[in-house]
């Protein structure tokens, strides 16, 4: 299936395009919260497996509906090294399937789906990772990228 194009800021104000990243591979991770035990665990794996995926030239595009100015505090907090997109409209997270029912505590809620997609060099989405565990999907990820390459 062939990935959505989007054009979302990062927390530098820099505009991303999907298609900016073509010939490479792209984890796309949705993510509810700057900021949130949960989502530090996730964004913090990622940075800390970095320079592995680059290896592999995966890009990781962090993308929630929480504002520049939050990505920026967020990501200056952790030291993140990656693009953490804005999508306050949520028109992406929502073409994405990110978006949905939620339960925390008993209740139900809709809200950002924590969703990851790998996306490969052609821009086609060749796995979705759906109840992601934020402590062990940058490995995962890593894994899968391997795999790929030793299929080829």
């Amino acid at each position: 299936m062939k990935a959505i194009n989007f054009s979302l800021i990062d927390q530098n104000n820099k505009v991303h395009s999907l298609k900016d990243y073509q010939g490479q591979w792209v984890l796309l991770y949705f993510y509810p919260k700057d900021d949130t035990p949960g989502c530090t665990k996730e964004a913090c794996g990622f940075r800390d497996h970095l320079n592995e995926l680059k290896k592999h030239s995966v890009v990781v595009l962090g993308v929630s509906a929480d504002s520049v100015e939050s990505h920026q505090k967020f990501a200056l907090k952790y030291h993140l090294n990656f693009p953490l997109l804005s999508d306050v409209n949520k028109e992406v997270i929502k073409k994405y399937q990110a978006w949905g029912k939620k339960k925390f505590m008993g209740k139900e809620f809709e809200g950002i789906l924590r969703i990851s997609y790998l996306i490969n060099p052609q821009g086609e989405i060749v796995k979705k990772y759906e109840k992601v565990k934020p402590e062990s999907h940058p490995q995962e990820v890593l894994n899968d990228i391997q795999n790929y390459e030793k299929q080829k």
